[in-house]
């Protein structure tokens, strides 16, 4: 499916004119303004810090990535559809508390714990898949009351306290390392390279495009929207499911408002990436460079000892500035075409 830049384009090309120096510098800014946006954070912290541009620490930064990463990514597939999800969070917090409070609280092995917390955040995302294709309810109603219901579960199971959880085979998730490499950047590339093989060489990825792209266009063409829709949900369940068991493992316990900090962080990855090589186009690919722009801006902050609300401060400005780069160039190249 092509772009409105590209569009704009070859329309120039059709009446005759040859694309100038301007429209080229446009066309390159609103396809990679935002990963420009990551080289020149990655070069400006380098200087700034002689910390930050080593192994160690780049290392860490894929490291810190890891959950975010999960859970951006499984948000992703809902949006391609067309489809809001504000539970996700909540998911995140519920399946680290039921992953810690079924090895503590039951005495189950670790990997049936861990299987047991998947399957309801899995639960979670049928839910609000059905809700939202079946009953018609609009995403952001349906999730977002369901969000609030998952806190109050939260809240029942954990008595609003955490869940202490002792080292073995389940932290060891988070802390073990593979030829040098954090078990959770593996993790994470196989999830990420899972979810962008379904997305571009899959009949569910290209169907999951077109509902997005035309719901009632796709419905006439065959495609099962309800049935795309729920798929959607539940694959961004189970994703924010296994980022709620990977965080747990790796901090210790299991904690009501554990996921909360990832609500507004993968919305700004997805946003961010969906400025990233397409014209506004939800993927993967460009999910990873939004994740990356994230966390690169709160370890370089930090290494530099800023304040917290700096590094919040920071953050958002990055995220409108990228956004307002790709955009602003976008406008700016469909009128020099109308010209």
């Amino acid at each position: 499916m092509e772009g409105t830049i590209e569009q704009a384009a070859k329309a120039s090309a059709a009446q005759g004119a040859a694309p100038g120096n301007a429209q080229r510098i446009l066309l390159l800014t609103g396809r990679y303004g935002t990963p420009g946006v990551l080289v020149l954070l990655l070069i400006g912290f380098s200087a700034a810090s002689p910390a930050f541009l080593t192994g160690q620490n780049l290392l860490n930064v894929l490291n810190q990535s890891a959950t975010l990463a999960i859970v951006a990514g499984g948000l992703t597939l809902p949006l391609v559809a067309g489809k809001f999800d504000l539970s996700f969070a909540s998911v995140v917090s519920l399946s680290g508390i039921l992953a810690v409070g079924f090895l503590e609280r039951s005495g189950l092995p670790w990997f049936a714990a861990m299987l047991l917390a998947l399957a309801a955040a899995g639960v979670i995302g049928l839910v609000n898949g059905l809700l939202v294709a079946q009953l018609r309810i609009d995403p952001i109603v349906a999730t977002l009351g369901t969000s609030t219901m998952l806190l109050g579960i939260n809240y029942a199971y954990s008595n609003g306290t955490p869940i202490t959880l002792k080292p073995g085979p389940f932290t060891d998730i988070a802390r073990a390392s593979v030829l040098g490499v954090p078990a959770p950047i593996i993790l994470t590339a196989v999830v990420l390279g899972g979810l962008w093989v379904a997305l571009n060489f899959t009949l569910l990825g290209h169907h999951m495009q077109a509902v997005g792209t035309n719901q009632v266009a796709a419905r006439m063409a065959g495609v099962r929207v309800a049935r795309i829709t729920v798929t959607a949900f539940v694959i961004c369940g189970v994703c924010a499911g296994l980022a709620g068991v990977l965080l747990s493992a790796r901090i210790g316990s299991g904690q009501v408002t554990a996921g909360d900090g990832y609500l507004l962080n993968a919305f700004a990855a997805v946003f961010l990436g969906a400025s990233v090589l397409r014209d506004g186009d939800f993927h993967i690919l460009g999910t990873l460079v939004g994740v990356l722009i994230v966390t690169v801006t709160f370890n370089g902050l930090s290494l530099l000892g800023a304040e917290s609300y700096v590094q919040f401060l920071f953050q958002g400005g990055i995220l409108v500035a990228a956004t307002a780069l790709s955009s602003t160039s976008r406008r700016m190249l469909l009128a020099s075409t109308r010209r």
